[in-house]
């Protein structure tokens, strides 16, 4: 749906203030009808990408490709996405229901088609009993769900969510992801940033990670894990001093069975110990 080609970007505040670069030749593809999880830690460059792929900013150098099944021409293209930025304005004295009118109408849609959506997705975000309060009174939770349903009004193909979990509280992080797998579920791309890693191994099939503006990994999730992690095995048996425990290399898994099973111990289980992408995230030097 999305592909980044040898994008830079460089930001040039002042005369008296050197040039800071962003993104430094960054490639990757957000490949169709996939939940791809965007990685990296505050200021790796993921709200910049966002911003270039949304064409709100433009690269210094390199090229922003979309999948022709999006449309010819930008306004085509951009008609097919739905984007939820990190910081969205809502109207405070708005009703949650004026807003989902007004933000539909923009998408040139009719009040009929807007209700079908609202009663489609307002209860599945748990919004339905406040639609008609103003938005002055959303909790940060209540605004990220009213801010993804209008998202997806105009049905889009492709939905960008920048930090759509940040600042929820586990239920509401919850609520949110099941809605993401929902959507992929109906043929919808899904491409969001997040610094939250078991988010995204939880719901992602693909992972892509910066790290101070540049790609550092971009893969499943399972393919990043096996080639940066070797995999484990706890050995747990008893002997004279009670239950003991060994991790070994599943290479040598089982020349240390054979090991143990002429010693005279039991072997009670043996685990292959569960690999994550955060190890592998949070060790990046």
């Amino acid at each position: 749906m999305l592909e980044f080609i040898d994008i830079t970007k460089t930001f040039n505040a002042d005369l008296f203030t050197q040039p800071f670069t962003a993104l430094k030749n960054v490639s990757f593809k957000v490949e169709p009808e996939k939940i791809v999880g965007f990685l990296g830690a505050n200021g790796a460059g993921k709200t910049t990408s966002l911003k270039i792929a949304m064409d709100f900013i433009r690269p210094t150098g390199g090229n922003v490709i979309f999948d022709p099944r999006l449309g010819k021409n930008s306004l085509d293209i951009f008609s097919k996405i739905g984007f939820l930025p990190e910081r969205p304005f809502f109207y405070p004295y708005l009703t949650g229901r004026e807003f989902c009118y007004y933000i539909g109408k923009l998408s040139d849609l009719n009040k009929k088609e807007i209700d079908i959506k609202i009663e489609q997705w307002s209860h599945r975000f748990k919004i339905h009993f406040a639609l008609d309060r103003e938005i002055n009174t959303y909790s940060k939770g209540m605004l990220q769900r009213i801010g993804f349903l209008v998202t997806l009004l105009h049905d889009p193909e492709f939905i960008i969510l920048d930090e759509p979990l940040s600042g929820l509280d586990p239920i509401g992080r919850k609520d949110l992801k099941d809605i993401i797998v929902e959507i992929n579920k109906l043929g919808k791309t899904v491409f969001f940033s997040s610094h939250i890693v078991s988010d995204v191994e939880e719901i992602c099939s693909n992972v892509i990670f910066l790290k101070d503006g540049e790609l550092y990994y971009e893969g499943s999730v399972d393919e990043i894990i096996q080639k940066n992690i070797k995999p484990t095995s706890i050995i747990k048996y008893l002997n004279d001093e009670g239950i003991q425990q060994l991790t070994v290399s599943n290479e040598n898994k089982m020349n240390e069975i054979q090991k143990l099973s002429v010693t005279n111990v039991q072997i009670i289980s043996i685990e292959v110990e569960k690999a994550s992408l955060e190890e592998i995230i949070y060790n990046v030097k």
